[in-house]
């Protein structure tokens, strides 16, 4: 690996919010409001993307298109997007400040990040104004990155675009996309870095992908845990990962700096 001047970092599923359990509720709630029962994997699978990309996404996915179709007779459309939109957002503002803690271990990883001389950058499918709640619950917490951009700061262009990590280097005063990682825990988050030219990494324990809570996760029996943990591994890396992480503290170790 080359050496590395940055880490930019996702924020839910990665380094807080464990699992990544804001969002879910959020868009279950939403779309059970009007009569469609989402699955948790049609939830997950756009998770990363800007959320009314994501809400885009899962109108068009075949059976909840066919169970709108078949309770409100249309096929659902931009419309329907942006009336779906308005309701999560204000759902998930609403108890984004219970699922903003860091992580565990997220703390001291990005203290010794920042002891080697890496700056931490970071990127998000949340909004400027969810971020209003999470970056200062976060830093209440003792993380805080050195930068954030969301899709709003370029024209919502988010995820898989790689606008928001170019802003990044910006503000960082990066010139090397190849000392640059991106860690995510989502397949967007991969193809973000992968299209940006940087490194991009996949975090298994905690991740969307995974989808489990902290405590789940704990309660598995080590071949159970192995399982999951491999499952996760390899649709990161069907999505093009360049590397996979059970954790952070094992990115901290693996990077070299200079």
């Amino acid at each position: 690996m080359s050496k590395i001047d940055a880490v930019i970092f996702d924020w839910a599923g990665t380094t807080v919010d464990f699992g990544c359990f804001a969002p879910v509720r959020a868009f279950m709630e939403v779309f059970r409001e009007y009569g469609v029962e989402p699955t948790i994997e049609e939830v997950r699978e756009p998770m990363g993307m800007l959320k009314i990309d994501h809400i885009r996404t899962m109108l068009r996915m075949p059976r909840i298109s066919r169970c709108w179709e078949e309770l409100h007779g249309n096929v659902p459309g931009e419309e329907e997007a942006q009336k779906l939109f308005a309701i999560f957002e204000e759902k998930l503002l609403s108890i984004l400040h219970l699922h903003s803690d860091p992580k565990p271990g997220v703390v001291d990883t990005v203290k010794k990040l920042r002891e080697k001389g890496i700056k931490i950058g970071s990127t998000t499918g949340y909004t400027d104004r969810m971020m209003d709640i999470v970056v200062p619950a976060a830093a209440s917490k003792g993380y805080e990155p050195d930068v954030w951009f969301s899709p709003d700061s370029v024209g919502e262009k988010g995820r898989p675009y790689p606008y928001m990590i170019f802003r990044n280097m910006e503000a960082l005063g990066l010139t090397d996309v190849h000392r640059v990682i991106k860690v995510g825990d989502t397949v967007s988050d991969i193809k973000e870095g992968k299209n940006a030219g940087v490194l991009s990494a996949g975090i298994i324990v905690g991740s969307s992908e995974m989808g489990l809570t902290q405590e789940e996760f704990e309660t598995l029996s080590a071949e159970e845990r192995e399982k999951k943990c491999l499952q996760t591994e390899a649709k990161f890396l069907a999505a093009g990962a360049d590397k996979v992480y059970r954790t952070l503290e094992e990115l901290e170790k693996s990077l070299q700096t200079g």
